[in-house]
């Protein structure tokens, strides 16, 4: 979700189950400052959501593996499960954890605990680079970020060489000439 929304990760890992129109692939999130706004998602999401959900109709959309400790504030606990929503910090640890062999792709599972993995910033980063490096406007990458500038934008929408290759060379007057 996070990777096909581009959408930030405290906003994804704060979505509760009444929160999702999952015919429409989208859900209702707040945004930095407290706005109401929308993320989309694709077909990857659409599949994995219903075995996430199971048969909950309300509550947290990600919960931890056990119940809430006494304490937890009542938005943060399924009042289905009575589990937790799970935390910013426990949902890096996990991502990281399970992506280190993917990035260290010549380590050894042997090495597995002196590698570090993925953030989950960097989906979000992923996902506006490569729709930058396949032609996405600027006007939807704004949207789709949500940020409020190109110039915060610029930081994500960094098309990578063989992109930008890409782009120049059907635009090269000689070689269409040829074609």
């Amino acid at each position: 979700m996070l990777y096909e929304s581009a959408a930030r990760a405290d906003e994804v890992l704060c979505l509760n189950v009444e929160d999702l129109y999952p015919q429409d692939k989208r859900g209702k999130i707040t945004a930095k400052g407290g706005a109401t706004e929308w993320i989309h998602w694709q077909s990857g999401t659409a599949q994995l959501l219903p075995r996430l959900i199971g048969l909950r109709t309300c509550g947290p959309l990600f919960l931890t593996g056990r119940k809430a400790p006494a304490g937890t504030p009542s938005p943060d606990v399924c009042p289905e499960t009575g589990r937790a929503r799970v935390s910013y910090r426990r949902a890096e640890e996990i991502f990281e954890e399970n992506t280190r062999l993917l990035a260290n792709r010549l380590a050894s599972p042997e090495d597995i605990e002196d590698l570090d993995g993925w953030t989950l910033h960097r989906l979000r980063h992923s996902a506006l680079t490569h729709d930058a490096e396949g032609g996405t406007s600027t006007p939807m990458l704004l949207a789709r970020s949500r940020h409020a500038s190109v110039r915060s934008l610029e930081r994500y929408a960094r098309p990578g060489i063989d992109a930008v290759a890409q782009h120049v060379a059907p635009r090269d007057p000689a070689a269409r000439r040829r074609h």
